[in-house]
């Protein structure tokens, strides 16, 4: 299935990001008939297609529609739908996502109707907004990643901004008021077709369970004033547009250069890296926020030294360090102890006694996945150390489980029987790399 966007689109983008980009004033007004088009439609199925996940709320999933009445047939129907405005959102299913701290998450997941729908609305709007959204914003951006926001950071305490505003948003998804948003959004859209849509998605019941499995509406709906479902296509897109009033004030007001102070932004995680004093930064912060209707969460928002304590960002811990042999200052971008506690779960339960019983092949294979995913993501500048423990620690695993799998309980016979050679060559464990992600002095640090 080839992801390559058709060319017919891509021009449509570049010619909505120039005329965004060259006329920052100006209202787009005839969009709507683009994302009925039948190219667009396949492209944003196929997309839609290649990101996975659940059903929604109607149990559709994406084998159903293959094996039912066909990708074709089931475009043709949300085409005509669209087209003659009898297109209605339906319900967005919640689910519970545990997080680290034992709390949960909740996020929402529309059906796939839905979420071809949005897709094919944000591949007509994204360029729009991206002719505006400013150089130190980087999440849920084309080209741009959460490691393009990490070296934002590296580079601006090297420049000696080292006072750091830890930023946490309360709940922030949940809060965004409707009304404002939808003010953000007619800044640049004024086709009511899509503004239409968009409205119906923001106002789309959720419906969950509750502890008997019985579902019932826990959110939503007309009456809702707030909140945008995290897990929506387009959900990460409103939410930038809407922090974007930020990141505006902090570049229109030239705040880097007034207050010395630097944002960067990557969706609702944000710092602001201080040279000279954090409580102007700080109070622009909260002034902009009380006036979107947001706010800070207290108890997770502080104030860090860099050069005394290191701080979490996007599952890094950053902080400036001093090499132990040669006594040089640099910046330390590492694995966050979070984030090796959340891989060691997981790879204690893709291992665990109970999953003796299936095949050897497919624990291995799922092990592998999961390491592969985090590895990708986090090797990645001074990594070494934290990839040795992850690399041992896998060993370990994979070693117990297959003592577990052949009823071997001494250690050391397990160690014999299950040489580190053999888990690699023999099982076909994914070798975590233990190089740096980047090749410095400092990179073993």
């Amino acid at each position: 299935m080839s992801l390559t966007t058709p060319d017919r689109i891509r021009t449509l983008q570049r010619k909505l990001y120039a005329k965004a980009k060259q006329e920052p004033a100006y209202r787009f007004y005839a969009l709507y008939d683009k994302i009925v088009q039948e190219d667009m439609l396949g492209h944003a199925w196929r997309l839609v297609r290649a990101n996975g996940g659940s059903p929604g709320v109607d149990g559709m999933s994406f084998k159903a529609i293959e094996d039912g009445k066909g990708v074709d047939a089931f475009l043709r129907d949300l085409a005509c739908s669209l087209k003659d405005k009898t297109y209605r959102a339906q319900p967005v299913r919640r689910v519970m996502i545990p997080k680290a701290d034992g709390s949960q998450r909740p996020l929402g997941i529309p059906t796939i109707r839905d979420r071809v729908a949005q897709m094919a609305v944000k591949l007509i709007i994204e360029p729009i907004f991206e002719a505006d959204f400013c150089p130190h914003s980087y999440g849920f951006r084309p080209k741009r990643s959460a490691h393009d926001a990490v070296d934002d950071i590296a580079d601006t305490l090297w420049a000696g901004y080292t006072q750091v505003i830890d930023a946490d948003l309360s709940k922030y998804f949940d809060s965004i008021p409707h009304s404002k948003l939808m003010t953000v959004v007619a800044e640049r859209i004024v086709d009511g077709g899509i503004l239409h849509l968009i409205k119906q998605w923001l106002k789309a019941p959720v419906i969950g369970e509750d502890e008997n499995g019985v579902k019932k509406t826990v959110g939503g709906g007309k009456g809702n004033r707030k909140g945008t479902p995290q897990g929506g296509v387009i959900s990460p897109l409103l939410a930038n547009c809407y922090l974007h009033i930020l990141d505006r004030v902090w570049q229109n007001r030239h705040l880097k250069e007034n207050l010395h102070a630097h944002l960067v932004r990557y969706a609702d995680d944000f710092v602001v890296l201080c040279r000279k004093g954090v409580e102007e930064p700080l109070r622009v912060v909260r002034d902009v926020l009380e006036r979107l209707d947001l706010r800070l969460n207290e108890t997770k928002t502080h104030v860090v030294n860099a050069t005394q304590a290191g701080f979490n960002f996007l599952g890094f811990t950053i902080q400036m360090s001093q090499g132990v042999k040669t006594g040089k200052s640099y910046i330390s971008v590492r694995p966050a102890d979070k984030s090796f506690a959340k891989i060691k779960a997981r790879l204690k339960e893709l291992t665990g006694r109970n999953l003796t019983p299936i095949p050897l092949e497919d624990v291995v294979k799922n092990v592998n996945r999961s390491l592969r995913g985090w590895v990708n993501y986090f090797h990645y500048r001074n990594s070494s150390r934290v990839m040795n423990k992850v690399k041992t620690y896998t060993e370990e695993r994979l070693r117990i489980h297959l003592m577990k799998r052949h009823k071997v309980k001494d250690r050391g016979t397990g160690f014999r029987r299950f040489p580190g050679r053999d888990l690699y060559d023999r099982y076909g464990l994914y070798k975590v790399p233990t190089a740096a992600g980047w090749r410095t002095a400092h990179a073993l640090a």
